[in-house]
């Protein structure tokens, strides 16, 4: 549908900045904005630039939590073991109370408490790098020998663990019930949301004029944010570029009987070694879910066939054998393809456009971001709207030094 600048509501007033955490205002009058890209990211800093007062518009091509997008799907886990990473295990923090008080408000369940169980194949210094940070935010993370774990649960074959740890404070979010949960909060604190395709303006003289629709419409606000996931690149091949990566990423659900793969008798597990395999419990149905964090082929999100292939599931079926036998023949109930929009570092992006002062760009999740997207959302609002200062890890002028590619684990 067209969106022009009728799209707009005009803001009465703001709410107390003070109760969101913003320091200051840089202006008097509230902007108008556009956020394109209903995801995890878009779809959050939408709300919060409402919540501090904005005339907010939120866009996205196919809608909020689609399977094009990388916030599509069934499931995502939330945790807070973030090797020495201490910001991440405090956004998680923050990002924790806001999904709870969504979830308080949402008709559907949007988060389940499972727990994390993390198996160790030989070095644990990525848990361990996180336990005094994790001691100081309040969050609970025991160690458990391989055979106490054994015990605790026999669905599980520890062979090859060397130790063992269960972070208490942890579970699974369904995504794309919670896209859509955020859109309809942002709607009720009155933000508007259209369906459309868009195409960035022009940049001349340091700022970007109007988008154009694939309808002929236009989009002509103050501020322009651009949440794409893995087309940021694409949008932007001068600043962005190859610095957003989207690979090819296959996920599993595979049949189980009984209470034994269920959430309360299993917990989110992931099994770390050369290789990171997580997974979860069933949490709404007799479903076990299964997943390499392995970045696989680089691909175009636009073209890319979405459709699992022998020699993911055969994998699949060859780690379910080694760590959790009863299900090395369950039944496939079903398959998501999705995609990864990697950062070189693993790092999220949250910045402006060097070259277009009304314009941010948002992204790189690298196959974690969804959880901390509660807390991306209100660092970009409150840096849009009140010039926070963003982590400079977050910043755009820390990727031309970076040489070697690395994940979330990787940087421990």
């Amino acid at each position: 549908m067209p969106v022009s600048r009728r799209t707009f509501l005009r803001c009465a007033g703001a709410l107390p900045l003070a109760a969101l955490g913003a320091s200051e205002l840089l202006a008097s009058t509230k902007p108008r904005v556009a956020v394109i890209g209903a995801g995890a990211f878009g779809g959050w800093t939408a709300f919060h630039l409402r919540k501090l007062g904005c005339d907010v518009v939120l866009i996205d091509q196919w809608g909020p939590g689609n399977m094009n997008s990388s916030s599509g799907g069934k499931t995502r886990v939330i945790r807070a073991i973030y090797g020495p990473d201490r910001i991440y295990s405090e956004m998680v923090k923050r990002s924790f109370e806001l999904w709870e008080a969504l979830d308080a408000t949402s008709a559907e369940k949007l988060y389940v408490p499972t727990g994390v169980l993390w198996m160790m194949r030989s070095d644990d210094a990525y848990v361990r790098a996180a336990l005094p940070i994790l001691h100081d935010l309040g969050y609970k993370v025991d160690p458990l020998a391989p055979e106490e774990a054994a015990k605790r649960y026999p669905q599980i074959d520890f062979r090859g663990v060397k130790s063992v740890w269960f972070e208490h404070r942890a579970g699974a979010l369904f995504s794309r019930r919670a896209c859509r949960a955020v859109r309809d909060a942002f709607d009720k604190a009155g933000g508007r949301y259209a369906t459309a395709a868009v195409e960035p303006g022009r940049i001349a003289n340091g700022a970007m004029s109007a988008l154009r629709t694939d309808a002929g419409g236009r989009v002509d606000a103050d501020l322009y944010v651009f949440a794409c996931g893995p087309w940021l690149g694409k949008l932007f091949p001068d600043v962005i570029g190859n610095n957003v990566r989207p690979t090819r990423q296959e996920v599993y659900y595979f049949e189980t009987k009984g209470d034994r793969f269920q959430a309360g008798h299993l917990p989110i597990w992931v099994d770390f070694g050369k290789h990171i395999v997580y997974g979860m419990p069933g949490i709404d149905g007799h479903w076990f879910k299964i997943a390499d964090d392995t970045r696989g082929e680089t691909i175009d999100p636009t073209t890319m066939k979405r459709v699992m292939t022998p020699a993911g599931v055969e994998r699949a079926r060859a780690f379910l054998a080694e760590r959790f036998p009863e299900l090395a023949k369950a039944p496939l109930l079903s398959a998501e393809v999705c995609q990864y929009e990697n950062s070189p570092d693993g790092n999220l992006i949250v910045d402006r456009h060097p070259g277009a002062k009304n314009v941010w760009l948002l992204g790189g999740g690298s196959g974690h971001g969804f959880k901390l997207s509660p807390a991306v959302g209100e660092i970009a609002a409150q840096a849009i709207v009140a010039g926070k200062e963003v982590p400079k890890q977050f910043r755009l002028d820390r990727l031309p030094a970076l040489v070697k590619p690395k994940t979330q684990f990787e940087r421990r």
